[in-house]
Parts: C-alpha cells; sequence; structure tokens
C-alpha cells in the first residue's frame, strides 16, 4: 500500500482531509460540511464538537487509502472558545465572521497609549484591529459577559481543541497564534500589552509551539473511529491562509497568492515579520523564516450565494443541482455583457469588510444603476465587485513586498474561466491556476513532510504543483477595469459616516424584530 501524508484543513463550512502521496499525488479525499451558526444579529459560531466529529470522519475516510506516515493540520484563524475549569467549552467556538465585538474594535483602535493602543499593538503583533480578532472577542467578553469571562480557565482556538480532545494538551502554533492579535511578532512570545487589553494571563492561554511541532499517543476511542495506528505522528501545523500560499507554491518573491472562497484573500511571502503603517495588512508565521503578509475579503463566493438566492433564483432552478452547476450559469449570463457592466458597480460588503479598510459598518451597495442597465449587469457587476475589492489589497501588498509578477489562483471561483479571465483583466497581471487540489491541505502536507524530515525543504511544493490554466490580461477589457478602479476605490472612503448610521439603524431593527 502507498505511504501517505494526511493534510486536513478545518474550515468555516466544512473540514477536508486529502491523503497525498511523498511526491503529492493525491490518493483520497473527503469532505465532511456543517452549518455556520447564527443565533443573533451578528453573531457567526460553530459547535467543537460537531467539528471534532466532522475532523474524525473526514480521517477515517481518508486513512483507509494506504499507509498513513503522518497527519498535518490547517485551520481557519481567529476563532474563540471559552473553555471552564474541567475543560468543556462554555461557548461555541466564536468565528472569525463574528461582529459582535465591533465596538471595542473601535475604542481599541481609538487609544494612542503605545502600549495598549490599537495601532500598536497592531505593529507589534501583525494582527489588524478588527471583530474578527481573538483579542478584540476578549475585550468584548471580558467587558459584555463578564460572568462568562470570570468562569473561563483558558481560552482557545478550533484547532486547539480539536488538538486536545486527541491527545489531551494545549498547544497552539506560532502561526495560529500570530493571528490573534496576542503574539508580539518578533519574540514569538505573547504581548503583554496585548495581554493586558484582553485581560488574560499567559496561563490561560496555549503553550506556543512551532508550527512543525509533532504529537503522538492517540487515544484507543480515536485511533479506531479514525483507523489510524495509536502512534501516528500528528504535526500541529499552521493557520489556512499561510499554508495556501505554500499549497500553490506562492513562496518566492514577486508571487502573490489569491483565494476566493467563501471569503477571500491576498498574501505574499517575506522572511520577516512587516506591518503597513497605515494598518491595511496582516502579517502571520509560516515557519520562522517564511512570514506571510496580505489582507482578507469576507465578501467571497458567499455573495454569489446571496445573488444566487436573492437576485437570480429562476436562473439557479434551471442551471442543476449543485453550487457549481448554479455559479457557471451566472458566469454564463454575465458574460452576455461587456467587462464594467456598462458603468454599474457593485461594492460587495454584505459582511461588513476586513481588508484593506477594516470597517465592520460597511454595508453592500449598486452605483451607478440607471435605466439601461438589466438583470445581466446586475449579475455581472456582483462578479466583478467581489473582484475589484480583492484587487483594493494589492497595493498595499506590493507596498510591502515590491511588484508582483504572477497572481497565483485558488479556490472555488477558480474552475470558471470568465471569472479567471476577468481576474487577470482587473488586477492587469497573468493569473494562473495550480493543478493543487485544495492548496491548505496541499501546505499542510509539505509542511508535515518536512516536520518528519520526509523532504529537505519546503521547496519542494514546486514539484507538486502544475499550472492548469493560465490567462493573460485582455488589454481592452484591463483599460475598462483602469478607469473605474479609482471610482471603485474611492467611494468607501466618502461615505464613511453613512455606513456607520445605516449599520446602526440596521443593528437597531434588527434586535427590535428579534425582540418581537
Amino acid at each position: 500500500m502507498s505511504r501517505l501524508m494526511i493534510g486536513v484543513d478545518i474550515g468555516t463550512t466544512s473540514t477536508k482531509a486529502v491523503a497525498y502521496t511523498p511526491a503529492g499525488q493525491v490518493v483520497a479525499h473527503h469532505a465532511v460540511d456543517y452549518p455556520l451558526l447564527r443565533p443573533m444579529p451578528d453573531a457567526a459560531e460553530q459547535d467543537p464538537e460537531v467539528i471534532l466529529r466532522a475532523v474524525v470522519e473526514a480521517l477515517r475516510q481518508v486513512a483507509q487509502a494506504g499507509t498513513v506516515v503522518g497527519v498535518s493540520f490547517s485551520a481557519a484563524m481567529h476563532s474563540l472558545i471559552a473553555i471552564d475549569a474541567d475543560s468543556r467549552p462554555l461557548t461555541r467556538s466564536i468565528t472569525w465572521a463574528d461582529n459582535r465585538a465591533a465596538t471595542w474594535a473601535e475604542r481599541i483602535k481609538a487609544d494612542a497609549d503605545p502600549r495598549t493602543g490599537g495601532n500598536a499593538i497592531y505593529r507589534r503583533t501583525g494582527t489588524p484591529i478588527h471583530p474578527m480578532s481573538p483579542l478584540v472577542k476578549l475585550a468584548w467578553l471580558r467587558h459584555d459577559e463578564p460572568a462568562l469571562f470570570e468562569r473561563a480557565a483558558r481560552f482557545v482556538g478550533i484547532k486547539e481543541y480539536v488538538f486536545f480532545r486527541l491527545f489531551g494538551g494545549w498547544w497552539i502554533d506560532h502561526s495560529i497564534a500570530s493571528a490573534t492579535g496576542l503574539l508580539e511578532s518578533s519574540s514569538l512570545d505573547w504581548d503583554d500589552g496585548a495581554l493586558a487589553v484582553a485581560g488574560v494571563r499567559r496561563e490561560q492561554l496555549s503553550a506556543l509551539v512551532p508550527t512543525t511541532h509533532r504529537v503522538e499517543g492517540l487515544g484507543p476511542d480515536i485511533a479506531q473511529a479514525t483507523g489510524l495506528a495509536p502512534d501516528t505522528p500528528f504535526i500541529v501545523g499552521a493557520n489556512d491562509g499561510v499554508l495556501s500560499n505554500l499549497g500553490v507554491d506562492a513562496i518566492a518573491p514577486g508571487e502573490v497568492a489569491a483565494t476566493i472562497g467563501t471569503s477571500g484573500a491576498l498574501r505574499a511571502v517575506v522572511g520577516r515579520p512587516l506591518t503597513d503603517p497605515s494598518g491595511r495588512t496582516f502579517c502571520y508565521a509560516l515557519t520562522e523564516r517564511h512570514w506571510v503578509v496580505g489582507g482578507p475579503v469576507n465578501n467571497g463566493g458567499v455573495i454569489l450565494r446571496w445573488l444566487r438566492d436573492e437576485l437570480a433564483s429562476s436562473e439557479a432552478k434551471t442551471a442543476g443541482h449543485g453550487d457549481q452547476d448554479t455559479y457557471e450559469a451566472l458566469s454564463r449570463i454575465a458574460e452576455r455583457v461587456p467587462a464594467g457592466s456598462a458603468g454599474l458597480l457593485f461594492h460587495p460588503y454584505l459582511a461588513g469588510e476586513r481588508a484593506p479598510l477594516w470597517n465592520a459598518d460597511l454595508r453592500g451597495s449598486y452605483f451607478g444603476l440607471a435605466m439601461h442597465h438589466r438583470k445581466e449587469h446586475l449579475i455581472r457587476a456582483v462578479f466583478e465587485g467581489v473582484m475589484c475589492n480583492l484587487y483594493s489589497i494589492l497595493p498595499a501588498v506590493e507596498s510591502l513586498v515590491g511588484t508582483s509578477t504572477a497572481i497565483k489562483a485558488t479556490g472555488g471561483f477558480a474552475r470558471s474561466a470568465m471569472w479567471r479571465q476577468m481576474m487577470a483583466d482587473v488586477f492587469d497581471r497573468e493569473v494562473v491556476v495550480p493543478a493543487s487540489f485544495e492548496s491548505s491541505c496541499l501546505g499542510a502536507a509539505v509542511l508535515g513532510l518536512h516536520a518528519l524530515g520526509l523532504v529537505q525543504s519546503l521547496d519542494v511544493v514546486s514539484t507538486m504543483v502544475g499550472a492548469t490554466h493560465r490567462h493573460r490580461p485582455d488589454a481592452k477589457n484591463a483599460a475598462v477595469y483602469r478607469r473605474l478602479l479609482p471610482i471603485f476605490l474611492a467611494l468607501p472612503g466618502k461615505l464613511q459616516d453613512e455606513y456607520r448610521a445605516i449599520a446602526a439603524f440596521q443593528r437597531e431593527t434588527s434586535a427590535h424584530d428579534g425582540a418581537a
């Protein structure tokens, strides 16, 4: 039987496991879906036990494909679970998409203290001050849920919880920790100023370990449930963003990785921690010598789901059974009109926004709507709005890493030829879509192979990915976007007060409707 390395990615809406040979060939893969729970306005939570079961089931499905030499993990960033003295969850896993800490993000940003002020903490930790950040979530729980906060013996993320249930110990890798807002980047130790703002002690946090940290000793029940030998080495791994860069082989200078899944991100690798003077980008660890700078957006494929359900439900009914069938149908409709949607812009801020604006109060809108616009214009403008919004991160990233030469793209959007070409046209750069399957899983597997000494360098990933599609910019379309992008990028800055007012109105209305 084949010797296999399994890469596991604990995501926002599913956990995926992919079994690879040491040469990077996919032998087996399996995904287990679960809901993102929204019990109240601005909340976005997951059930930790449901995710644990998803990890076990995904492992069980792929482990039978060969002899497993190791398992390595990727996970979504910024989750937070309060744990009691008996190691039981007091809360669900509060995800990156949860905006209930928005008020505390603004308060921390407004603090100019060099120890506890928002800008100073960002410069030391590389995590922007935003409701997604565990730092900000902790400040919110501390002040708005004091009884719950006082009951908590420790605070962890979802991957830490899974490893605790598998092995009985609490570990947090430098990569996930660097996305908490609590880790000082240069020392790879907890930041005292951030801990003071959060109101937590070091002993309430997990033990810091490298992303290559190895754990063994699965309990008999878990070993039986997964089909893995008890002594199978598990590598704690890193966060999904940095591992996606590794998984698409975007770790060399001039290479930028772009992802559009449920959300989206733009990232590049540097050799040391770097932060943006304007606070537009994050900086997270992959290894001590590989740091990833970039920015995430809330509004990726989730906007297409909204488009499908709310504006194009009749088209969706005739498209096919799966999401991909629907999105292909919407792509074909969008292709009926030329680039620029006849001057119709769509700002996709239906879930607030992270980079580069870091404003949870942003809201979506059409701009330029006129009598000559038809449904196909509205549909294409949504595709273009998601892409232009992702592009808005590029100037900030390039200010830190230099001009990019190529965009290596991954995510569900990459299955659409129309959307891949749109990326090339909007970014005015060649777009390469690697053949690698599930980039974060492959990144985790390569990191695991390196941790176990089965490969000498992370650079081996270049032999594991191919290029299935290459798209060069269409000069005519790129010229259209060069005219429209300045308008698209300028509008959010002109509407800050209006965004704040409408978001407040919506929250009040939602609270009233919920009470009714």
